[in-house]
């Protein structure tokens, strides 16, 4: 059996998309499965042991009609592939478009409003709620197609070569380290980075042998030399420093995670890692940490969650900006004291 799933980005949709393909491969342990994903998350997933391969979506490339022929080509390649099962987890026309251009023998979605995609699906997936979480409505693509559902999988197989490259080139050696997540696309999901800096220096103050690894992109580098500021030799400001693997590899390392709502904190649920996740203007029912609702912390207002990506009120941002240093050390300490 050969499967094609689509899901391009972003890095935490593909991450709770993984359950998917886990439990694809389970149940037909001799299907030859495919994943089309954006260039850019693709060594998230290379050389995944459940994958056959990799169909690289060139976004930003093909959007310049001089790329189109490479864009053909590779629909082209989706077809001689005679695909078995299709299935898009990201319900965008043009994945929809990508989906059904490969001509496979069911094409399988989910029934989102956006952009009519599910009219060419043979089979669309309803969310059951408002509030289903991401995870599960992934899932629900499964059983309609035989395939049943359950936990009995590895989300995130390790990868020795380079968890002993992290090791090995940070010396991350048997300290407890806590990963910070201080980041996030929307600027209105980041908690500020002043109050991760307050809380690295009440963690260290209480537990002389916590290290802080603090994760992000390049574009984070500034919120990282605030928050390593806080305690400069017990900090390793990793943003912009990583692979994606590698970025994996880090938050497996560690012993929590306290993190924003952005793409390493479902990495971090995917690990099982013990984390406190801080949230504002999204909804923790539908994107939180799946598997640890409990540790998300937010405030009641009336505005949260507004699913907005620019605050409209007069105390901007104040779903997170509200949110006391001193509550967000005391969720952690409660994980880290359960650890020994």
């Amino acid at each position: 059996m050969k499967i094609l799933i689509l899901k391009p980005s972003s890095l935490g949709d593909v991450v709770q998309a993984l359950p998917v393909l886990r439990l694809l491969k389970l149940h037909y342990p001799d299907s030859e499965i495919f994943w089309w994903i954006d260039s850019a998350l693709a060594p998230l997933i290379k050389g995944d042991p459940d994958l056959a391969g990799i169909v690289r979506f060139e976004r930003k490339r093909w959007a310049k009609p001089q790329h189109w022929p490479e864009m053909i080509r590779s629909v082209r390649w989706l077809r001689a592939q005679h695909f078995d099962l299709v299935i898009d987890l990201q319900c965008l026309l043009r994945s929809s478009a990508f989906a059904w251009l490969a001509r496979g023998k069911f094409l399988a979605g989910l029934d989102e409003v956006r952009e009519g995609a599910r009219g060419f699906y043979d089979l669309a997936a309803p969310r059951k709620t408002f509030h289903t979480h991401a995870v599960d409505w992934y899932l629900s693509v499964l059983p309609p197609l035989g395939v049943p559902v359950h936990k009995n999988f590895d989300w995130l197989p390790e990868r020795p070569e380079i968890s002993a490259a992290v090791k090995s080139k940070w010396k991350t050696d048997d300290a407890k380290w806590i990963a910070l997540q201080p980041g996030a696309r929307w600027k209105n999901k980041r908690w500020p980075a002043k109050f991760f800096a307050e809380l690295v220096r009440s963690l260290a103050e209480k537990f002389p042998d916590a290290h802080f690894a603090i994760l992000g992109d390049k574009g984070d580098q500034s919120l990282g030399s605030i928050i390593s500021q806080a305690a400069p030799e017990r900090c390793v400001n990793l943003c912009g420093a990583t692979s994606l693997p590698e970025m994996v590899e880090w938050v497996r390392r560690c012993d929590l995670m306290v993190t924003n709502d952005t793409g390493p904190m479902h990495v971090a649920a995917a690990l099982g890692k013990p984390l406190v996740a801080l949230f504002g203007p999204t909804a923790p029912e539908r994107t939180g940490p799946y598997g640890q609702l409990e540790n998300v912390l937010r405030l009641d207002l009336p505005c949260s969650p507004c699913m907005k990506s620019d605050c409209s009120i007069d105390k901007t941002d104040e779903c997170l900006r509200a949110l006391p240093p001193a509550l967000v050390f005391a969720r952690v300490e409660k994980l880290l004291n359960a650890q020994v």
